[in-house]
């Protein structure tokens, strides 16, 4: 029914796609539980995003259990229930490195925030949604978990990683009535893809892009609330390439 209470829980909300999504979940009338490590920020998004309709900072570390663990269950005891979530907490590491100059240290940082924080709100997020009668979640994949990226060899493996857990998950639950899905973005104009691109290799990404440009956030936002939404019951276990076409 139009009138039942819909209940959303969004990592990485305090900016980027995670905010795009957490705003676009509100407007559409979730009750959404803003996660995010940086308090500061994830404060000034809910004070932004209240404006629009009910909302919630809760601080979380997807790379602790258990505080992800806390975060789902305060959104749940908050709001009652849990119907949709996004994955959208990740970083890219560094840049420039080939696979052998690459550093330990850095792929267990972004294997551990991209892949293994991806496991741990799935882990806390799947039995919430059953309880609550089923729903859909959307994890934050890329085109690098789709295709090589090269000089970022943690984040690809990350990437494809976080594609093979949604396909485990959505097989696993779909007679639960939860939909797991992936999305895939391109190159998106957000702050942390601005912090890591030189302005010359951004002006060239524009140009070989087959629509001439970048993604907006809210471009993926739309498509992650239509997978929670208003997609097909029967579409579960998907990658979906938000990317201008690159891929094809």
């Amino acid at each position: 029914m139009a009138d039942d209470p819909k209940v959303a829980f969004v990592t990485g909300a305090a900016s980027g796609i995670g905010r795009a999504t957490a705003e676009a979940l509100i407007r559409r009338g979730y009750s959404t539980a803003l996660a995010d490590i940086d308090e500061r920020a994830g404060h000034d998004v809910e004070s932004q995003l209240r404006e629009l309709g009910e909302c919630t900072f809760v601080r979380c570390d997807v790379t602790d259990d258990d505080a992800v663990r806390d975060a789902v269950g305060r959104a749940v005891s908050l709001y009652g229930g849990l119907h949709a979530a996004f994955n959208a907490a990740g970083i890219d590491g560094e840049h420039g490195k080939a696979t052998a100059d690459a550093t330990m240290e850095n792929w267990n940082r972004v294997l551990s925030v991209d892949l293994t924080g991806t496991f741990s709100c799935l882990r806390h997020e799947l039995p919430a949604i059953v309880a609550s009668g089923g729903g859909s979640i959307v994890n934050c994949a890329s085109v690098a978990g789709l295709k090589a990226a090269a000089t970022v060899s943690a984040y690809t493996a990350a990437k494809h990683g976080v594609i093979g857990l949604t396909k485990a998950a959505a097989v696993e639950y779909g007679r639960a009535g939860v939909r797991v899905n992936a999305v895939c973005p391109g190159t998106v104009d957000t702050p942390m893809f601005r912090a890591s691109m030189p302005e010359q290799l951004i002006e060239r990404l524009k140009r070989t892009s087959p629509v001439g440009r970048l993604a907006e956030a809210s471009e993926i936002a739309d498509v992650v609330v239509w997978l929670c939404e208003d997609a097909p019951g029967f579409l579960t276990g998907q990658a979906i390439a938000i990317d201008g076409g690159t891929t094809a």
